[in-house]
């Protein structure tokens, strides 16, 4: 028998079809296997009813994942775990910065730099093979938001000003310049249009396809310390203001669990989780 299309409401408020295929693949991302897969979709099946919320579908989802092993709720809340490195986009900027060091870039986060008219600060500089690639992070604490045609049309006024600045001057033989715009969220069909027309490279959760955000991150195993099950929401704040944003970077400061009093038991499994994100 065919199964009725059930409208679902996602962040933004729209409604779209539920699909079971789209669920099957975020459950694949997180590790779980195909009978863990097909249990937490005909639960969620089960469960379906017109108007249900994406968050709904996603709660009841990560619930049962976190109860067969907590990797699994880690991998699954990725998107969740970057909206949780706001209020601000200062712990999203270095994320960001932490990200592309682990790629290989040379970094600095929050450089003020004058440019040909005016002073900029810079989110990131991230240098290399001879680039500075001057980038702009456009931060959203909640979903449902994206990044629309003004934002690389701002981005790009200011990315000028600061190519055609004397420190950047290509015909002063300084180093070749790229500008950025990276997102949490997703751009508009108009935004990635100016993008690709301007030679802005864009970069959010879902763009480029094969190289975006996402990818990077599970591709890397370079996850934000907010995807840990857990940590409480105190100890990762205590960690983010110490400049403590990667998971993986506890693997060598590990005892700023040791000045939160984490039990030898839990550090144990903390330190366990961490290690099999972080493996490449």
């Amino acid at each position: 028998m065919e199964r009725q299309e059930v409208h679902i409401i996602k962040s933004s408020g729209e409604k779209a079809v539920f699909s079971v295929e789209k669920l099957e693949s975020s459950l694949r991302s997180s590790g779980a296997d195909e009978a863990l897969v097909n249990n937490i979709v005909n639960s969620v099946l089960e469960e379906l009813y017109p108007g249900i919320t994406t968050k709904e579908i996603y709660n009841r989802a990560f619930a049962m994942l976190k109860k067969a092993k907590s990797i699994y709720a880690s991998k699954y809340k990725l998107k969740k775990a970057i909206y949780e490195l706001g209020p601000t986009g200062f712990p999203f900027e270095r994320f960001i910065g932490s990200l592309l060091y682990y790629s290989g870039y040379k970094i600095k986060v929050g450089e003020v730099i004058k440019g040909n008219c005016v002073s900029h600060e810079i989110d990131v500089l991230a240098t290399k093979n001879g680039t500075v690639n001057i980038i702009e992070c456009k931060f959203h604490g909640e979903g449902g938001l994206k990044c629309n045609v003004k934002v690389p049309l701002y981005i790009h006024s200011r990315y000028n000003d600061v190519k055609n600045s004397r420190q950047f001057k290509e015909d002063n033989g300084k180093q070749k310049t790229m500008g950025w715009v990276v997102t949490n969220t997703k751009f508009t069909s108009d935004a990635l249009e100016y993008g690709k027309c301007v030679g802005l490279y864009l970069l959010s959760w879902d763009y480029p396809k094969g190289d975006s955000l996402k990818d990077r991150i599970e591709r890397l195993g370079l996850y934000p310390i907010t995807v840990s099950t857990l940590l409480s929401s105190r100890e990762k704040q205590f960690l983010l203001n110490r400049d403590i944003v990667l998971y993986r970077q506890l693997l060598k400061d590990r005892f700023y669990l040791d000045h939160l009093g984490i039990s030898n038991g839990r550090k144990e499994r903390i330190m366990k989780e961490m290690e099999s994100l972080c493996i490449i």
